[in-house]
């Protein structure tokens, strides 16, 4: 598939700037690159507020995936210095005002190394980070306790490079199944993880056939009975169109591709994202375009998302549960 955006080499960690392929930039997305208003689509604008939009101090640029601490719920974890040698995770304490939604956050400490970290991070069953690496097409693993990636994993079965992963929650079909899409290739893919005896996984993947396009970065699921969501949805940080889609889900937990429409646009790389524990807000970051945090409230519906059949619940409640990533950098430049 060839992608909106051609990724210049990365000349650097601000080295994902965007590099515009004229020739291939079409409609809304020869906007992409420049900074501009996020803006709710109408057809969610009525339900659906940007309560916090602003970049979080201490943080080093670009911005890369995020989650909230399995065991604080009061502790956002966010890349920082995505897709370059001296990536880092941070861990960021939250501020929280009239309903428990965040208003600020506190200064950012150093929480684990993540060299060319990318948009998508999940907890592993076992309580282990996995996140994705660009443009290495890897998984990087970073153990409970640990202060340094411990295993790196190549996915050779996935087209070069991967862009994010998500577990599909409780309450849809296809539950506990861990989720990789690819940055360039836009296909979506089932992961399979295998204890290797010192805390960390082996991962085997297998092509579902589906492919969105767009340099997908993050993924949320949002369940049905949210506003304006009669059926179980995805949405999905697109890098390469400065877009969040909402897409339907199908049976094995994949969007939809003919479902797809806007919902949040005018992103500047749409990056990582997560779900509030607590309230259930949309919470993702941008690769550049600012190298913010958007917080979006308005979900209502409460549900678990589980990282695997059987296993212990991971996070998350409220209707969405998820993981954000998109490409963009790539260098974003990479993109």
């Amino acid at each position: 598939m060839i992608s909106l955006f051609s990724r210049a080499p990365r000349t650097g960690v601000a080295g994902r700037a965007l590099s515009l392929s004229l020739t291939t930039l079409t409609g809304a997305a020869a906007s992409c690159g420049i900074a501009g208003a996020q803006t709710i689509s109408a057809a969610y604008a009525s339900d659906y507020t940007i309560g916090f939009n602003a970049a979080i101090p201490g943080i080093t640029a670009p911005n890369g995936g995020l989650i909230f601490q399995q065991s604080d719920p009061n502790t956002l974890l966010l890349m920082g210095g995505a897709n370059g040698s001296s990536g880092t995770l941070f861990s960021v304490p939250v501020v929280r005002g009239v309903g428990g939604h965040i208003t600020n956050f506190g200064a950012a400490a150093v929480f684990a190394t993540a060299a060319n970290n990318d948009g998508g991070l999940v907890y592993a069953p076992n309580g282990t980070l996995l996140y994705t690496r660009f443009s290495g097409n890897q998984i990087g693993e970073i153990k409970p306790g640990s202060s340094t990636t411990d295993k790196v994993v190549s996915l050779p079965g996935v087209v070069s490079s991967v862009g994010t992963l998500q577990y599909v929650p409780a309450g849809f079909s296809n539950a506990g199944q861990l989720k990789i899409a690819s940055y360039n290739g836009g296909g979506w893919y089932d992961a399979t993880l295998t204890p290797d005896g010192s805390g960390t996984y082996d991962i085997a993947t297998s092509n579902t056939g589906v492919n969105t396009g767009r340099g997908p970065e993050g993924i949320i699921y949002v369940h049905a009975g949210n506003p304006d969501f009669s059926l179980n949805s995805i949405l999905i940080s697109e890098y390469s169109t400065n877009t969040v889609s909402a897409y339907t889900a199908d049976a094995n937990g994949n969007p939809i591709v003919a479902s797809r429409q806007d919902f949040i646009t005018g992103l500047g790389g749409a990056e990582g994202g997560t779900i509030d524990p607590l309230t259930g807000d949309f919470v993702f970051s941008t690769f550049n375009g600012g190298n913010k945090v958007v917080i979006v409230q308005g979900f209502t519906k409460q549900a678990t998302a589980t990282p695997e059949p059987g296993s212990l619940a991971l996070v998350i409640g409220v209707g969405v549960s998820g993981v954000f990533a998109f490409r963009r950098r790539r260098n974003r430049n990479r993109k």
